[in-house]
């Protein structure tokens, strides 16, 4: 399959995700619909960063198209990491993001130390070639979700030196500080050098 020059292929299926980074990076950004995929790409990694390359290399193996995948966990201190790798369906298969934040909410019921972060990594590849970056956005866990922009785990998430949840924040507010604007920051920074 052949792209336009300076376009690259977003392996995310997740419809917000293509809409916050959309118009952030100096290239074209496409999803999946736009190469006609319908597939379940995997993530079996144990980790982030693998998740990210697995499916950036489905992808690039599978339609030869410059693309970029990320996978993004919430990491709770009280729960030793958790959800981690698996907060997309930390509550089962079904991938509800309600049943999720439902289960951490639920978990974290008497827990005093609410510490949490956000991690981002991405996986870029352009012509074979295998870029990595990341993004952290550390805070706390609520007691109750509040707001009602966002997704995920947005409603309980309360970035450092706030006091709103990334639900209670504009798009914009939150692509300054979040995890992955962050990654997507330095994504976008790379793609200009090249």
């Amino acid at each position: 399959m052949e792209l336009k020059p300076h376009t690259l292929v977003f392996a995310s299926a997740n419809a917000h995700k293509v809409e916050e980074v959309n118009g952030k990076l100096p290239w074209t950004i496409i999803g999946l619909e736009e190469i006609n995929c319908h597939d379940d790409i995997p993530e079996t990694a144990p980790d982030l960063r693998g998740n990210a390359a697995q499916k950036a290399r489905f992808i690039y193996e599978k339609y030869g198209v410059d693309c970029f995948a990320d996978d993004t966990g919430l990491e709770i201190d009280a729960l030793d990491g958790k959800p981690g790798v698996f907060s997309a369906r930390y509550a089962g298969p079904q991938k509800n993001p309600l049943d999720n934040r439902e289960k951490v909410l639920q978990e974290m019921q008497t827990a005093l130390h609410r510490s949490a972060r956000f991690k981002t990594v991405i996986c870029c590849i352009l012509k074979g070639e295998e870029f990595f970056f990341e993004g952290i956005a550390e805070g706390s866990i609520t007691r109750e979700p509040r707001g009602t922009a966002g997704f995920g785990y947005d409603p309980i998430f309360v970035p450092l030196g706030n006091s709103r949840t990334f639900a209670q924040m504009s798009l914009e507010e939150k692509n300054i500080i979040s995890h992955r604007g962050k990654a997507i920051a330095q994504l976008s920074a790379f793609l200009k050098s090249r």
